[in-house]
């Protein structure tokens, strides 16, 4: 079985809204391709905002992951969030998950992060062990959001 990971481009686009409508309907999250879809091109437009990976097992689409970038004092400068971050479940549990997200971290080190954060629902421990195990740990401080 062998892995690849590598930026998206506008050919993903189908694989990508497939993936993307598993991964939010998984995380309860509302999901409309006509809404999605035009930022998603907006983001693979602008690496300014950020990074697409895909993620690849003998050359199918196994996943993918969203780097966006953001600047914070305390975390040395510019930083990075993981905004998506999805493996097909029939690639979960074979060590596909490591890769992919050692390469989510890379994409976020190449493009100037000092540190990639992350969100993860409380009750799915399968992902947290993932992170964990990666040296993600748990912020003494909760999210808040407040939409515009």
């Amino acid at each position: 079985m062998a892995f690849g990971a590598r930026g998206a481009g506008g050919e993903d686009l189908p694989a990508l809204l497939e993936m993307m409508e598993d991964f939010n309907a998984g995380e309860s999250i509302a999901f409309d391709r006509a809404l999605f879809r035009p930022r998603l091109e907006r983001l693979l437009a602008d690496p300014g905002l950020g990074r697409v990976l895909v993620f690849e097992v003998d050359g199918d689409p196994s996943g993918y992951a969203i780097v966006t970038w953001g600047y914070d004092l305390e975390y040395g400068g510019r930083d990075a969030f993981l905004t998506e971050f999805y493996v097909r479940p029939d690639h979960r549990r074979r060590g596909i998950g490591r890769q992919a997200l050692a390469a989510a971290e890379e994409a976020a080190r190449s493009g100037g992060a000092h540190a990639l954060h992350l969100l993860v629902r409380h009750e799915n421990a399968e992902a947290q062990r993932l992170y964990g195990l990666a040296g993600y740990r748990t912020e003494p401080r909760a999210v808040m959001t407040k939409d515009f």
